[in-house]
């Protein structure tokens, strides 16, 4: 049995990472086409727990030594900016609707 190197460990927790933050994205791209408006109290409490999550999992992995801080903040900005793209484009379609 292979044991894995300790960039095999640090190459599988960031991939982790990225995969958690693309499940909030999509979490919140099936909110605001479906479910709620983004100023709905419930909408805010689930984004603001799931980004509270994900940054626990990124302080952990980078004390851990698994990933370093900056590609932490990597994640971070880069789900930040999908989610303003998402805004973007959802919200012009939702008042739309109304």
């Amino acid at each position: 049995m292979l044991t894995p190197t300790q960039t095999d460990l640090n190459q599988r927790a960031l991939e982790l990472l990225r995969e958690d933050a693309e499940k909030i994205h999509q979490l919140i791209h099936v909110q605001l086409e479906h479910l709620t408006a983004p100023k709905c109290p419930l909408y805010e409490e689930v984004l603001d727990t799931q980004m509270f999550g994900l940054s626990r999992e990124i302080d952990f992995a980078v004390r851990a030594g698994l990933i370093n801080r900056e590609q932490g903040r990597e994640i971070i900005s880069d789900l930040e900016r999908k989610l303003a793209d998402l805004y973007t484009k959802v919200l012009p379609l939702s008042k739309t609707k109304e």
